[in-house]
């Protein structure tokens, strides 16, 4: 094959990659759960808290709870929730754990259920990857990766969106 139809070849590879659009994380298996979707937004530099989505499934016959977990990235890693009183949205911590009921799937995105990621070590930069360690009541610890998408993505493979700003949340952002 001559260089010419190689190099044909090589781009016309490239751009099919670039056609099919983000790659995103594999799901992760353990115990009975199923992990999918793990992804972040990008952060503004000096930003001290950052939101971490994934859909959780329960392939068993018991519930299981999502009780935190860790990561470099950041001091802590919590199970948080939103919610709107008196007109002022809120976020603040799952006492006790989320509970992932058997034969559902709960997701966790923006405006609802979210890990919340507290205290960032360094901004998450647009096409990067962000190790966390899960911790769940029965299943045990599990390392997941979240894909950072852009500042305002409201999904894995959206790029477009508003970021959310002044919200309460009690005592980690003002």
């Amino acid at each position: 094959m001559t260089s010419s139809l190689m190099l044909r070849g090589m781009v016309g590879a490239i751009a099919a990659l670039a056609l099919a659009g983000p790659v995103h994380a594999e799901s992760v298996k353990v115990g009975d759960l199923v992990i999918s979707q793990p992804w972040t937004r990008a952060t503004a530099g000096g930003a001290k808290v950052g939101g971490g989505y994934l859909t959780v499934e329960n392939k068993g016959t018991t519930a299981d709870k999502l009780v935190g977990g860790s990561t470099d990235a950041a001091a802590k890693l919590e199970v948080h929730q939103m919610s709107v009183s008196n007109g002022v949205m809120k976020m603040h911590p799952v006492e006790g754990g989320l509970t992932i009921e058997p034969g559902k799937t709960v997701k966790l995105a923006p405006g609802g259920y979210h890990l919340m990621l507290v205290d960032l070590k360094h901004p998450f930069k647009q096409g990067g990857k962000v190790p966390v360690t899960l911790e769940f009541e029965k299943a045990g610890k599990v390392d997941v990766t979240l894909d950072v998408q852009g500042i305002g993505a409201k999904a894995p493979s959206t790029q477009a969106g508003g970021a959310m700003t002044d919200h309460q949340h009690d005592g980690h952002m003002k």
